[in-house]
């Protein structure tokens, strides 16, 4: 009995410890890393916008399925030497507030549609989407198609629809992931981690993901190497977002819509001739370039080419081709304008 309660009040301490270690980390980060953009208001809730350059049309990036305006360091500084770009954290993810009701697409279309009214004032803009971000601006486009310019899909998750049974276990199993994460970001376990990890002793944060099973620790070792990818300043800013447990809760909230957001694009019959580019990455399967082929074809004007030398992240991979693609969309929207 003695055993149990020294053993409660040990565990008592530490859960302190690690909540106080917890929020002085957060504030000490806050000062450190404060957001680039601006905040806007949509819905009541401050979503975080980061712009730079000039020129129409406008070029818009939405980030994959928990990633934030980082995700396009690589590219957004190319593409504003020509026109203006502007990328956005959805609600919970990056610097962005979270989420006020959960997530659905009628919901974050909407709130695209509020971020593009401010970073778009000047007519129809190109929306560039990676992974769920191309399912999502697919849908906005369907919806709002006269305040698109033109569609830039990276390596869209087509071949998530249908959801096969292993695939809806991996969903399930990554929500329960995401909702543990958030758990223990709240009592400093994922700061300890990811610092152990950035100070060169990856062995214990490794260990300890392992206890979740080895397909957690794979996407761990994924998810470490690209963003060993993004500019090495920007390393610690990334480390420092995901120490938050509302990144874990809006990845877990982002998951749980993903069915809903790759039926809703399934939906989508036609794209008229909205100037539309998909683009593979060089590690998908056959099957997957169809599908990535049959959607260019929703457009007349629809294109569809493969990146070879990438994988999942293009946008980390080959950044010139994304930008050269860019540009070759933005030129087509201004002979448009012109004509």
């Amino acid at each position: 009995m003695i055993v149990i309660a020294i053993g409660s009040v040990l565990f008592v301490i530490c859960l302190a410890a690690g909540v106080a270690y917890q929020f002085v980390g957060t504030r000490r980060s806050a000062r450190l890393y404060a957001p680039p953009g601006i905040m806007i208001d949509v819905g009541g809730q401050h979503l975080h916008m980061v712009c730079a350059g000039n020129g129409r049309p406008t070029v818009l990036f939405e980030s994959g399925i928990a990633a934030s305006s980082l995700s396009w360091a690589r590219v957004s500084p190319e593409v504003a030497t020509f026109t203006r770009t502007c990328a956005y954290d959805r609600a919970g993810l990056g610097w962005s507030d979270p989420g006020r009701a959960p997530r659905t697409v009628a919901r974050m279309v909407a709130e695209l549609r509020a971020v593009l009214a401010n970073a778009a004032r000047d007519g129809p803009a190109v929306l560039v989407g990676h992974s769920f971000g191309a399912f999502l601006v697919c849908a906005y486009a369907s919806a709002h198609r006269d305040d698109i310019a033109g569609l830039v899909l990276l390596d869209p998750p087509s071949e998530w629809h249908p959801l096969t049974r292993h695939q809806a276990r991996l969903l399930r199993g990554g929500i329960q992931l995401s909702r543990v994460g958030e758990l223990l970001a709240r009592v400093g376990v994922v700061r300890a981690c990811l610092a152990l990890l950035a100070g060169g002793a990856p062995g214990i944060p490794r260990t300890f993901v392992r206890v979740f099973g080895p397909t957690a620790a794979r996407t761990l070792e994924r998810l470490v190497g690209e963003v060993r990818k993004l500019p090495p300043d920007l390393h610690p800013v990334v480390q420092t977002l995901w120490c938050q447990p509302k990144c874990f809760r809006a990845m877990a909230e982002h998951l749980a819509v993903f069915e809903e957001t790759t039926a809703a694009v399934s939906r989508v019959i036609s794209l008229a001739d909205l100037p539309l580019l998909v683009i593979s990455s060089g590690d998908q399967t056959p099957d997957t370039f169809e599908q990535h082929r049959r959607l260019a074809l929703r457009s007349s004007r629809g294109r569809h080419m493969i990146a070879t030398n990438s994988g999942h992240w293009i946008q980390f991979d080959e950044p010139d081709l994304v930008v050269a693609a860019i540009r070759d969309m933005v030129e087509c929207a201004r002979r448009s304008t012109a004509a």
